[in-house]
């Protein structure tokens, strides 16, 4: 190994270290220079050596703290990025919006291009506001338009389509706009071909129609289109009358009248499940004596103590008043009934001696025989001062508040049928009695308010077995007992239809296949049984139903699943919703609607991005008309920053008149209006308040019924049926009043998370706000005059809120006249 340092580069190693060759050159060339004094060649290589040496060992030992140094800090920096790093492992974050990322192809040019057309082929009172172009040009995937009554919605929704067709290229078979009644939907339709036609486009009524539809329209080609169901019929739309291809699904979606060929299909359901289901039959005993028992009447009531005083009166002449009544029922062929003795019994009531008609031992219950109300009233006995009715009507009241027995009262001729073919067993013809489930208003045929029920529990997105095995009633309510039946049935009923030829369906049912509880289904629907669906315009919005929502929810999710490849070729791309509506006309939350999921769009439809309108002209009433009708509803929770304005040209303000009820004021009234040539909207809460009406305006009904019916300057209708539509004078008669609590809608109410959290009543204090709302769509139907007549107050019903509770007494838009001499 060499003495000197291996780490000196060879040419400065001394001599010897050198090769032979190297070393006699540089021996021979050193010693040259040295005799020429040029060098001196052991101090250069001596000094050359050192030099390097002692700069070798510096720069060593700089290098290396240098380097140390720095080594330790980037050691260091990685040590703490190691240090800071997390240690849990999260998943990427969930993609759950209904819609792509994008926008409508609008360019400046194309506004500018319609804008001007619009100028030029509409007149200037039809050219749309700044919001109504904000709505007509929304270009983010989903928007919500808050339009006040009187805001020309449909013709600014229509506008939107002619932007989307004419000026961007989108397929007519890409959109969908939603109505909710036939009514509404014929009238969109003609608007739709008359806009297009200024255009120079022709739009086929068959082509307009497969645009306009209700959901209900909508869904029927969906399930059709599933292998076996081709031919499937809906069970709301069942009835003598051929069905005319999907038109028959435009039926009024909140009526739920039963037709005789609906109940020729519920009846055979009941009759197969009572022959083969025994606990089904047990079930069905308990609610028939319920419902046939005679109610009681508290003794305090005021028909009770108003007859108390003539009882000893009424006794004495009872046996005869059941002769009479025998008699009447021996006459129609409906006494002696099968199944009930006719053995007459006395029953001790408040000290006197009554008689009853029959008893009937299966049910251990004594009969009553009552007045069928098909007979003349004015029937009396020999010599009696009062009629057989009248007499009968006494009894009956004083029975229901002193008798305890098990007492069945049959009312009618017809009742006793029914009573009879359930006591013989025979339930082909139905259960043959009325049931009247707590809440309700009234009683009806027992399977009439199993549908009623059970549509009211699906229209909130719930299975009614599942939501029947959730809810809880006191041990001693029929109402335990119903509902048990009642999911019994309903799952009975919808398999009996679908084993029909061919097979039948109801709409809830549809909806269901197709709700985000079964997105599997619709793996099985073409893209072009789809396509409809991705452009979606629904007017009325605030009327939906959870059930609804659930299916629109889910259409858009699989559309967007889909991707681009749906759409390929085509000028629609992706998918987009637009929704019009106005939470303050949301009147359908008895049918199981909510306002809910308008007023949370945005929660409830989640998008990249969303337009919202607010349409706040009025171009129907003037400012009294709205003012009134607003300051009526603002008690209700609704969408903040509301306040509609008159956009009219009417040169006088007509406060809102209040009135006690005056049928004889009213009807002069409204004969008065007509005879001015006015249109008049007569719109009522009862149709018992109708026939009475229409007893005082005979003279304006049979003119005007004469007419044709474009025509027509008079329509009556309900509170509900009037929404859409406007006249010169309305004609308000009843208040808007919240009369019962519905034990069950609370709690499935609860269970669909409507309502505010911890609120055990969900469903009736929704009920309290939808009273304002109904009286606001009301008063907004009148384009000058309104004329509001309200009953006194009901002593059942007096702590049961009501919409005249909210008429001011300072306002200029209101003028309460209760309690002051009419004049007409």
């Amino acid at each position: 190994m060499s003495r000197h340092t291996p780490d000196l580069p060879p040419e400065l190693l001394p001599l010897a270290e050198m090769p032979l060759f190297k070393r006699l050159a540089a021996r021979f060339f050193g010693h040259g220079l040295t005799r020429l004094r040029a060098q001196h060649r052991a101090s250069w290589l001596h000094g050359q050596a050192d030099g390097f040496r002692s700069g070798h060992t510096a720069g060593v030992d700089y290098g290396y703290k240098e380097g140390k140094l720095e080594g330790i800090e980037e050691g260091r920096q990685v040590l703490l990025i190691r240090d800071s790093r997390s240690t849990e492992h999260p998943a990427p974050g969930v993609d759950d919006l209904l819609f792509d990322d994008w926008r409508l192809p609008l360019s400046a040019e194309v506004k500018k291009r319609m804008k001007a057309d619009v100028a030029r082929l509409l007149p200037a009172h039809a050219q749309p506001s700044a919001a109504q172009w904000k709505m007509i040009f929304s270009d983010t995937p989903s928007t919500s338009v808050i339009a006040g009554a009187g805001a020309g919605k449909s013709t600014t929704l229509v506008m939107r389509i002619l932007l989307l067709t004419h000026y961007l290229g989108f397929e007519l078979d890409s959109l969908t706009v939603v109505t909710f009644t036939r009514e509404s939907r014929k009238d969109f339709i003609n608007k739709l071909i008359e806009l297009f036609a200024l255009w120079g486009r022709t739009v086929s009524a068959k082509d307009a129609r497969d645009l306009v539809r209700t959901f209900h329209s909508r869904i029927l080609p969906m399930v059709r289109s599933l292998p076996g169901f081709e031919r499937l019929q809906a069970f709301e739309n069942l009835s003598t009358r051929p069905q005319q291809g999907d038109d028959s699904a435009d039926s009024n979606p909140f009526d739920l009248r039963i037709n005789d060929v609906q109940r020729q299909q519920l009846n055979a359901c009941y009759h197969g499940l009572y022959q083969r289901d025994e606990r089904f039959r047990e079930l069905i005993t308990p609610l028939s004596r319920h419902a046939l028992q005679l109610k009681e009447l508290e003794r305090d009531h005021p028909d009770v103590q108003k007859r108390m005083a003539v009882t000893e009166l009424a006794a004495k002449r009872d046996e005869e008043l059941c002769d009479a009544v025998e008699d009447l029922w021996f006459r129609a062929g409906a006494w002696p009934i099968k199944g009930i003795e006719p053995n007459r019994q006395t029953f001790d009531i408040n000290g006197s001696t009554f008689h009853c008609h029959g008893y009937i031992p299966t049910l251990d219950a004594w009969v009553v025989l009552g007045f069928d109300p098909r007979e003349n009233p004015q029937v009396s006995r020999p010599n009696a001062k009062l009629t057989v009715r009248a007499e009968w009507a006494v009894k009956r009241t004083l029975f229901q508040a002193f008798c305890r027995k098990s007492l069945i009262w049959l009312d009618s001729y017809e009742s006793s049928k029914r009573v009879l073919a359930s006591l013989a067993g025979d339930a082909s013809a139905g259960p043959g009695f009325d049931y009247k489930v707590k809440g309700e208003l009234g009683s009806a045929p027992l399977l009439d308010c199993f549908v009623a029920a059970a549509s009211f529990i699906e229209n909130l997105g719930l299975d009614v077995p599942d939501a029947v095995g959730r809810m809880s009633f006191a041990k001693d309510d029929p109402d335990r007992f119903f509902f048990e039946a009642l999911s019994r049935y309903w799952r009975a009923l919808e398999d009996h239809l679908l084993d029909q030829s061919p097979p039948i369906m109801t709409y809830n049912r549809m909806f269901a296949l197709f709700s985000e509880h079964s997105p599997q289904n619709f793996k099985l629907l073409s893209d072009g049984m789809l396509r409809p669906l991705s452009h979606l315009m629904i007017d009325e919005f605030q009327d939906v139903s959870p059930q609804i929502v659930s299916w629109i929810r889910a259409s858009l999710r699989e559309i967007r699943s889909r991707g681009p490849a749906m759409h390929v070729g085509r000028g629609a791309q992706r998918s987009s919703l637009l929704c019009v509506g106005d939470d303050w006309q949301s009147i359908y939350g008895w049918r199981g609607s909510s306002p809910k999921y308008f007023m949370e769009f945005n929660k409830e439809f989640a998008s990249p991005a969303t337009t919202r309108v607010m349409l706040s002209d009025n171009y129907r009433s003037h400012q009294h008309i709205i003012d009134a009708a607003e300051h009526i509803v603002r008690a209700a929770p609704a969408i903040s920053g509301k306040k509609a304005k008159a956009c009219g040209d009417a040169k006088e303000l007509f406060a809102v008149n209040v009135h006690d009820r005056d049928d004889e004021g009213l009807a002069a009234r409204l004969m008065e209006h007509y005879r001015k040539g006015d249109s008049i909207l007569m719109l009522y809460r009862k149709s018992s308040d109708k026939l009475l009406i229409e007893q005082h305006i005979s003279p304006v009904v049979n003119v005007d019924s004469s007419l044709p019916y474009e025509a027509r300057r008079l329509k009556q209708l309900t509170y509900h049926s009037a929404k859409g539509l406007q006249a010169d004078a309305v004609f308000l008669l009843g208040d808007c009043q919240h009369l019962t609590s519905s034990p069950y809608k609370n709690q499935v109410y609860r269970m669909a998370g409507l309502g505010k959290d911890g609120e055990t009543d969900a469903y009736d204090c929704a009920q309290k706000d939808e009273i304002l709302r109904l009286a606001y769509v009301g008063i907004t139907r009148a384009v000058k005059h309104c004329y509001w007549y309200v009953d006194g107050q009901d002593a059942s019903a007096a702590n049961m809120p009501k919409a005249s509770d909210r008429v001011p007494q300072n306002k200029a838009f209101f003028l309460d006249q209760r309690g002051e001499k009419k004049q007409p």
